[in-house]
């Protein structure tokens, strides 16, 4: 996912192992984009390329993606938050889960 993320010139793209942290998820990864069009953009071909992979996988839920200023992308073991860089400054999810070991993509 963060590959796919990455091709549509996405941020700081961070991945949280959140492993026994909580219930919904085993990963969330984290991204940005500089504007609305661009953090729709990341999350439509995260999705069309899921989609369309050797092993086809779904979302179970996505919100946001109209707006393109905070996307989630809900795909059970792995969540992504996709933000424009001021509210991910805001909401600041990182430090919410300051305890997870965290990967930096580049």
């Amino acid at each position: 996912m963060a590959q796919l993320l990455l091709d549509k010139k996405a941020l700081d793209v961070v991945i949280l192992d959140v492993r026994g942290m909580t219930s919904y998820a085993d990963y969330i990864v984290i991204a940005s984009g500089e504007s609305d069009r661009q953090v729709s953009a990341m999350a439509e071909n995260v999705h069309v390329q899921l989609k369309q992979g050797e092993q086809p996988v779904r979302a179970l839920g996505t919100e946001g993606v109209e707006t393109g200023q905070w996307v989630l992308l809900d795909y059970g073991e792995v969540v992504a938050h996709l933000f424009l860089a001021d509210l991910r400054a805001h909401y600041d999810l990182e430090g919410l889960w300051a305890d997870a070991n965290r990967e930096k993509v580049s």
